[in-house]
């Protein structure tokens, strides 16, 4: 168990919570919540002893061992694959370590016959016997091949990185595991792996993240960070959502009632305080209404972005047709003779396959990048835009914000720019900040802000919730779902997918499978199945 007690901390003036106490019971798995800069990394980083809060205590189970998801990319540069996922339990690591050496001498003393019997007793005592085959196995869910994992960390990608270090916090089964976005560049079937780890987990989960739907799968409890404190919900994330919604309601409703009462009683006074034969009742309604009082809401730190694409006009009967594409990126032929008609009404979501195939298609569709050989045509009434996952070109000046968005609207002037602006949360001072500053979350706002502009009837997405909070997610969600026109987009949000999409291209080894159907109908198809199995092999049916 892992408890805080009147735990408070504050940026100067800024309060990010308030004598906090909460309690994190073994066996349940905790969905840590709140808008951006609400403080849910701080917290993870109080809780593992990272940083101190400014008052208060935190408290953990007598000899627990708590792991921590490593945000550093950098930290094990010199280390093993391997190695790094073996320090995820120091104390096993360095026991490893000085038993290895013993036995790597030439000549072995008593003392060394002595302490090697200490050690392996440790050893043992740690499930040291097991640990290989453990990492091993959090390794080959996670998507690391084991020609992979004697190499240095500083050979991996980024994402294979993410991967290793997600390993590291789940080896040696800690007693609290603290988790911080782990779904980054996971791809669908790693999802769906460490949704099945962390739901057979027994000891205490700690875990923030944006996937709506990995939050459901997983917590058994949601822990919200708004008004300046943390409110433990019994339930998953859409509990959390029903029921923060009706106590809300609820506030409001008690609130209108106590005020019209309130008018009730002012208007009575007002008409009978002077009439004689009414005074004393008037007097009595005025003790009243000096008993009653309106709560003041709290400002809830939750902000909604207003996302509404709105296309200037429908879609002829040529969308798009692509024929016969195919692409060579560094040696590697990611799109071999692809073939796509588009349809009237199409939301399809690319799945599967390298993140690579998906990103060059939406890159040659937007005109970034030749194909090496077949082509594609967007029908003459169609106005495409194109969302890409990286943008960093995009903000490579010191424009403010209210001068980068007029480029895309160059006949409009500052107000306009600042009522947009304001829709997508940057309000006042705001909206003069310099876009090469801006953090990830700011800049997809900005991206699409600039897409909403377009007034296209094709709306391309290559990865948009990335960098996103839950707020700004469920505007984007939703808002593509009330798009009357077609959209074509790439995700790793399961939510994301199965909400918007009402057709699935899936990339695979031997070619692709194109179904009309909803992304949970596609993963229950038997039909499906078995073409998955035919393109992949027999481990296909087990997930995207």
């Amino acid at each position: 168990m892992i408890s805080a007690h009147n735990v408070a901390l504050a940026y100067g003036k800024r309060v990010i919570f308030k004598d906090v106490n909460i309690k994190f019971i073994p066996g349940n798995c905790y969905g840590l919540i709140g808008a951006n800069g609400a403080g849910k990394s701080t917290f993870l980083k109080i809780l593992a002893g990272e940083i101190e809060a400014d008052k208060g205590d935190i408290s953990v189970g007598a000899g627990q061992r708590i792991a921590m998801l490593r945000q550093d990319h950098f930290a094990f540069d010199e280390e093993t694959v391997f190695n790094t996922v073996m320090m995820g339990h120091r104390q096993l690591y360095e026991v490893m370590a000085e038993r290895e050496a013993i036995y790597a001498k030439g000549e072995f003393t008593e003392a060394d016959g002595i302490r090697s019997g200490e050690l392996e007793a440790l050893f043992a005592e740690m499930n040291g016997y097991e640990a290989e085959s453990e990492a091993a196995v959090l390794l080959n869910g996670l998507g690391i091949p084991e020609d992979l994992r004697g190499k240095k960390m500083k050979e991996l990608e980024g994402g294979e990185k993410v991967r290793v270090l997600l390993a590291q916090a789940l080896f040696g089964n800690p007693d609290i595991l603290l988790l911080d976005e782990p779904t980054n560049h996971l791809d669908l079937k790693s999802i769906a792996w460490l949704e099945e780890f962390l739901s057979r987990f027994q000891n205490t989960v700690i875990v923030v993240s944006h996937d709506r739907h990995f939050l459901n799968q997983v917590c058994t409890h949601v822990a919200d960070i708004d008004f300046g404190k943390i409110t433990v919900y019994v339930g998953n994330y859409d509990f959390w959502y029903e029921a923060s919604q009706l106590m809300l309601k609820q506030k409001q409703e008690e609130n209108r009632k106590v005020t019209e009462k309130a008018n009730d009683l002012k208007e009575f006074i007002q008409r009978f305080s002077s009439n004689a034969s009414k005074a004393k009742q008037a007097t009595s309604r005025k003790k009243l209404l000096e008993k009653l009082t309106v709560e003041d809401l709290p400002v809830s730190s939750r902000k909604y972005p207003f996302v509404v694409f709105k296309p200037e006009r429908s879609c002829g009967d040529i969308i798009l047709e692509i024929k016969d594409l195919s692409k060579t990126v560094d040696g590697v032929k990611v799109l071999d003779d692809f073939s796509l008609t588009v349809n009237k009404g199409d939301k399809i979501a690319f799945v599967g396959g390298d993140a690579q195939t998906k990103t060059t298609l939406f890159q040659i569709l937007a005109g970034e990048c030749e194909p090496d050989s077949g082509g594609f045509r967007f029908g003459v009434t169609i106005t495409p835009a194109f969302f890409p996952k990286e943008n960093r070109r995009f903000f490579e000046n010191d424009l403010t914000l209210i001068d980068w968005l007029l480029q895309y609207a160059p006949t409009e002037g500052e107000n306009f720019a600042r009522g947009f602006l304001g829709r997508m949360l940057f309000s006042g001072e705001e909206a003069t900040k310099k876009s090469n500053v801006l953090s990830g979350g700011e800049k997809v706002r900005c991206m699409l802000a600039r897409m909403m502009l377009t007034g296209a009837n094709v709306l391309v997405f290559d990865e948009p919730t990335n960098h996103l909070d839950l707020e700004s997610i469920t505007s984007l969600n939703n808002g593509l779902i009330a798009f009357p026109e077609v959209v074509l987009f790439a995700s790793h949000d399961h939510k994301f997918l199965s909400t918007v999409a009402n057709r699935i291209v899936e990339f695979t080894p031997a070619g692709f499978i194109d179904r009309s159907m909803t992304f949970d109908e596609y993963l229950e198809s038997a039909e499906v199945a078995m073409v998955r199995e035919e393109h992949y092999g027999e481990e296909a049916a087990l997930a995207l």
